[in-house]
């Protein structure tokens, strides 16, 4: 266990570890759950981990999962199980590849690529993580939605307070609640630390697919930062189009990882959005891309 709790695992925790443990229907096909969220669709960073899990149990577990490539091609059905199938691309020396696609009512739903690799020493480089506030002066998810003194939109407030596996704290709070004086639109900027909301087994596959499904989280809602809207504005159709992983370094999501994140370019009713995930030692762990709908209602 480490310093993220030593309580005992949260209901939230425990449910996603449930839903992470597939259900094996034949040699390459598995079934995943949903959690009861009440939710109108599956949430992206679930299928990711999901189909995560489903290609590392067809390969060995001397060659971790180190790069992730997805699209999400139509909205998950919360209230039907998802069929990951898993075709097996490649079997090297050095390299396993493998291919899932998700299946709801009988279509395609998720496609991704997932590449493996031996674990083997190299050349090594890294940017320096952000100098922000560390996790421990910041409010919590409940404390931020529970305080009237942040000034937060009701439904960002209620965001963050909701009782989820992955606990969040903002550095950035002004994103939500400020804007500059010089009128000057704000920088696309977001930091937010992350971690497991109780501790996890020491399954390293397992800490994978948690990042995985923390990945999704926050990052399309920062390409909306320079024009004063949110995924949470209700004049916005928000939805993640395709997701992009790379694991750098071995990580546990239950201690405190700093997901800095930025946004390049936005365009075409579609915004790009980059992060970069830090443990609290600096060590850069994990990098993600993604670009998603951000369509104006009436655009």
């Amino acid at each position: 266990m480490t310093d993220a709790t030593t309580d005992a695992m949260t209901d939230a925790v425990a449910e996603l570890i449930a839903i992470l443990d597939l259900e094996r229907l034949e040699v390459d096909l598995f079934r995943g759950q949903n959690p009861k969220t009440g939710w109108r669709r599956v949430f992206g960073g679930q299928v990711v981990a999901q189909a995560l899990v489903a290609a590392t149990r067809t390969v060995p577990d001397d060659r971790p999962a180190h790069s992730l490539h997805a699209y999400f091609m139509l909205p998950g059905d919360p209230r039907a199980p998802i069929v990951y199938e898993v075709e097996r691309i490649r079997d090297g020396r050095s390299f396993t590849t493998r291919r899932v696609k998700a299946i709801q009512h009988g279509r395609a739903i998720f496609a991704t690529t997932i590449s493996y690799q031996v674990s083997e020493g190299g050349f090594e480089h890294q940017p320096a993580m952000p100098d922000v506030a560390g996790p421990d002066g910041l409010l919590d998810g409940k404390a931020l939605a529970a305080s009237g003194a942040t000034g937060m939109p009701e439904a960002v407030a209620a965001y963050f307070g909701r009782e989820r596996p992955i606990e969040l704290r903002p550095v950035d709070l002004d994103r939500y609640i400020a804007r500059r004086k010089d009128g000057a639109p704000p920088e696309p900027v977001f930091n937010v630390w992350l971690r497991a909301a109780s501790a996890l087994p020491d399954d390293p596959a397992l800490h994978r697919a948690v990042l995985a499904y923390a990945s999704d989280m926050t990052l399309l809602d920062v390409s909306l930062i320079p024009h004063a809207s949110s995924v949470f504005d209700p004049n916005i159709q928000a939805a993640s189009l395709d997701h992009a992983l790379w694991f750098h370094r071995p990580v546990r999501v239950d201690d405190w990882l700093l997901y800095a994140q930025d946004s390049p370019a936005a365009g075409g009713a579609r915004g790009f959005a980059r992060g970069q995930i830090f443990d609290r030692a600096g060590n850069l762990v994990a990098s993600v891309a993604q670009e998603g709908l951000i369509r104006p209602h009436g655009g």
